[in-house]
């Protein structure tokens, strides 16, 4: 069993900076390929970003590519998610994900994290 908590959520001005944290706890932290989710109201949920487990290989939504920046610590068993350049319609919540073994596409998540709203103001 694994659980993840996320934290770094809030509100921000257009152009302003987050930084999200997920803090895994568990085992076997470095076999899971790991990510971000994120839901808009009346929108379907979408993968933001992904890293893989092994190969450092990374994933990025058109829509984030150049702002946002996944890394992962395995020594802290935590994932990170930078972003930057927020736009209002980055505003959503934003989930994460791991997938035992998975690849960067995140199919068939294992196990979510509870959430951490973010808001991007005009």
């Amino acid at each position: 069993q694994v659980q993840l908590v996320e934290s770094g959520g809030g509100l921000v001005q257009a152009g302003g900076s987050l930084r999200l944290s997920c803090a895994a706890s568990g085992r076997a932290f470095s076999s899971y390929a790991m990510g971000w989710f994120r839901q808009a109201p009346g929108k379907e949920r979408e993968l933001v970003a992904a890293i893989s487990w092994n190969t450092g290989s990374r994933y990025y939504a058109d829509s984030v590519k150049g702002r946002f920046t996944i890394s992962r610590d395995n020594a802290k068993t935590t994932v990170y998610l930078q972003m930057n350049s927020l736009k209002p319609e980055d505003t959503a919540v934003y989930y994460c994900a791991a997938k035992f073994l998975g690849g960067i596409d995140l199919q068939r998540v294992d196990y979510w994290g509870q959430g951490t709203q973010v808001t991007g103001s005009s």
